[in-house]
């Protein structure tokens, strides 16, 4: 199976913990490939849910899709200031067809001036119940919720503007190096 590499378009893939599709964004470029992780831009790429609804994303986000992490974080570059949303997931694998993970429900929003909400509990806990998450997800979960939030209080990368900033960077740098 080929590796993904910089300048790489991809397809993403969310799953639920049954197997079903959750959502997909229909391209992703590729600007760094880590060994923890694969760091793509999404920018007006059409997102599909699993109910047919279909949006297109309205500025260039910078998406972490963590290999060995519970969790993935994109972070929305607005007028305002960096946005991310943070799902807790299953970490992210690359099969040669789409990065892909399997998404737990619960978020953690975070706001420009470091604010934060944990989102969706509710529906956590109805999954829980309803698609049998084992004991040990569950753990896994509430655990990589709770990283997340240590991670935004601590402003570790990538809750920092400057991180996120030198992506963004990249990315106009080398749209405009290919025009």
């Amino acid at each position: 199976m080929e590796e993904l590499k910089v300048g790489d378009s991809v397809f993403v893939q969310s799953y639920k913990h049954n197997g079903a599709l959750h959502r997909t964004w229909s391209k992703a470029l590729v600007i760094d490939v880590r060994k923890d992780c694969y760091v793509v831009v999404t920018d007006h790429s059409w997102v599909v849910e699993s109910d047919s609804r279909r949006w297109l994303t309205r500025e260039p986000a910078i998406c972490f899709y963590y290999k060995n992490k519970w969790f993935n974080i994109i972070s929305m570059a607005r007028r305002n200031g960096i946005y991310y949303y943070c799902n807790v997931a299953s970490p992210s694998i690359y099969d040669g067809e789409a990065i892909k993970n399997i998404d737990y429900d619960l978020d953690v929003k975070v706001f420009p001036d470091g604010t934060y909400m944990v989102l969706d509990e509710n529906e956590f806990e109805y999954h829980c119940h309803k698609m049998n998450y084992p004991d040990d997800i569950k753990k896994i979960c509430i655990d990589a919720k709770d990283e997340l939030v240590a991670m935004v209080t601590q402003h570790k990368d990538p809750f920092n503007f400057s991180y996120v900033n030198d992506y963004i960077m990249k990315y106009f740098e080398d749209i405009f190096e290919e025009n």
